[in-house]
C-alpha cells in the first residue's frame, strides 16, 4: 500500500525537511517487506489566496482515486501509535492500494474534506505548525511500520 503525505505548503531545506526525509526513508526501508510503501509527498500551494476551501480542492486532487483518506485535525481522534499501526494494517489487508494523509494550511482544513475522510486524526489537543505536523506524522508512520515488523524501536 502506497502512502501519500498531501500537505499545504512547501517544506524548504532545514531541520523539518531533514526529519521528514529521514523518517520517510526509514519507513520505506521498514515498510516495504510489510507491503507498506513507498511514501510519497505531495506539496500544494494556493497561490490565489482562496483559503481552506481552495486548499482542500488542491489536497483532494493530490489524493489518488480510491485511497483511504486520513486528515489531521486537532478535533480528530487521538490514538496510540499501536492503534495507528493497526489502522494501516487494516487498510492494507482490506486491499487498499493507497492511503493518503492530508495536512491543511495555517487556517486548518475545510470541513468538506474533513467530512469525506476515513479517519480524522489528532496529534493532541494542541495546535501545531503544519511543517512540524509533517515531521511528526512521518515519524509516526515509521513507528507504525516498526510496530508491525516487531522491531524494538517502539518501547511502550
Amino acid at each position: 500500500m502506497r502512502l501519500h503525505l498531501c500537505a499545504v505548503g512547501r517544506l524548504r531545506a532545514g531541520p523539518e525537511r531533514t526529519l521528514v526525509d529521514d523518517y520517510l526513508r526509514r519507513f520505506d526501508r521498514t515498510g516495504r517487506p510489510l507491503g507498506l510503501g513507498p511514501a510519497v509527498e505531495h506539496e500544494v500551494e494556493d497561490r490565489k489566496g482562496g483559503g481552506p476551501a481552495a486548499e482542500a480542492e488542491l489536497l483532494a486532487r493530490a489524493v489518488p482515486a480510491g485511497a483511504a483518506l486520513a486528515v489531521l485535525d486537532e478535533r480528530g481522534r487521538q490514538m496510540s501509535s499501536p492503534d495507528l499501526a493497526a489502522v494501516l494494517a487494516r487498510w492494507r489487508d482490506a486491499g487498499r492500494q493507497d492511503a493518503a494523509f492530508a495536512i491543511g494550511g495555517a487556517d486548518g482544513l475545510d470541513p468538506a474534506l474533513r467530512d469525506r475522510a476515513d479517519l480524522v486524526l489528532s496529534l493532541g489537543p494542541m495546535v501545531w505548525p503544519h511543517m512540524l505536523v509533517r515531521a511528526m506524522l512521518a515519524e509516526q508512520l515509521y513507528r507504525a511500520a516498526t510496530i508491525l515488523s516487531g522491531s524494538p524501536y517502539h518501547r511502550a
